[in-house]
């Protein structure tokens, strides 16, 4: 493994908010995890940053990153279908690159949202009514004492945007995934230019704030309550997309909960509907 202390956290979020963590710890071998989870006390697995809003003050925590692992291998070959075995640091478009190269089909719908494989199944992401545990066969894990284990999809509870991995905060090592052929290039195509016209990604960003409540869009509920371009210092709802915040330059953490509790506040008693965060925030022990 290798270690960097004090190291500036900014950099390493989509959103390009983030303080001074303790340390951060890249893991070249999944046996590495259980000396990391055996000699530290405040721990954060950090996927790509896509949907993490870290605190800019000083964290005490030991961040830890599995980009490294990044290995895609055809476990199992069938008539109808194959298994194929993905670690979590791979980058979910290069997965869909690896579906196109091998006539793959099952998760083009999702194409073009950011993040690594074990982000998205940390948290069961998916878009268009697609999800990725729509394809999962079974999830390689490392629980809270460093046991690594292999679990059967339905011997876990998952659902829209959470999972029980996300829920106890194991950590995602690799999944296996089972394909039937025929990748969609159009289909993958269209998803990928609907995200760069509807999306606003040309300004830092976490995707999507909320969840979308039963039966309507956060996004709709926003721009209906007269929320597009609300802003507080340098972090604006985006006009583009209004269930994306972004961030216009130099934001504060403070700017982007200022926000994200206006948002809740305004939606509820227009609509006396709760909005429940997508995101991650982080904050410090102080908060």
């Amino acid at each position: 493994m290798k270690i960097y202390e004090n190291i500036e956290m900014k950099e390493y979020s989509h959103m390009k908010v983030g303080g001074i963590a303790k340390e951060l710890i890249f893991i070249e071998d999944k046996k590495e995890l259980k000396e990391v989870l055996n000699t530290r006390k405040n721990i954060f697995l950090l996927g790509n940053g896509t949907n993490t809003l870290l605190h800019d003050g000083k964290l005490d925590i030991s961040f830890i990153s599995l980009k490294n692992f990044k290995k895609i291998a055809i476990e199992e070959k069938h008539e109808d279908y194959d298994l194929v075995r993905v670690e979590a640091g791979l980058d979910f478009d290069e997965l869909i690159e690896f579906m196109e190269e091998n006539n793959y089909t099952g998760l083009e719908n999702i194409a073009g949202v950011p993040g690594s494989v074990g982000g998205l199944v940390n948290m069961n992401g998916g878009a268009y009514g697609t999800e990725i545990f729509d394809c999962i066969e079974e999830v390689e894990v490392c629980k809270n004492d460093g046991e690594i284990t292999k679990l059967n999809k339905y011997q876990l509870d998952f659902k829209y945007r959470n999972t029980e991995i996300k829920q106890n905060k194991w950590i995602v090592i690799s999944v296996l995934l089972k394909f039937k052929k025929g990748f969609d290039k159009e289909c993958v195509a269209d998803k990928r230019n609907q995200r760069k016209n509807k999306h606003p990604l040309e300004y830092p960003n976490l995707g999507s704030t909320f969840k979308n409540p039963e039966g309507t869009f956060a996004a709709q509920l926003i721009s209906d309550a007269g929320l597009k371009e609300y802003r507080v210092g340098n972090a604006m709802v985006s006009a583009k997309h209004p269930n994306f915040i972004i961030n216009l330059g130099d934001a504060k953490f403070s700017d982007i909960i200022s926000i994200i509790e206006h948002v809740k506040k305004v939606v509820f008693e227009k609509f006396n509907t709760k909005l429940e965060t997508e995101i991650i925030i982080l904050k410090t022990e102080e908060e």
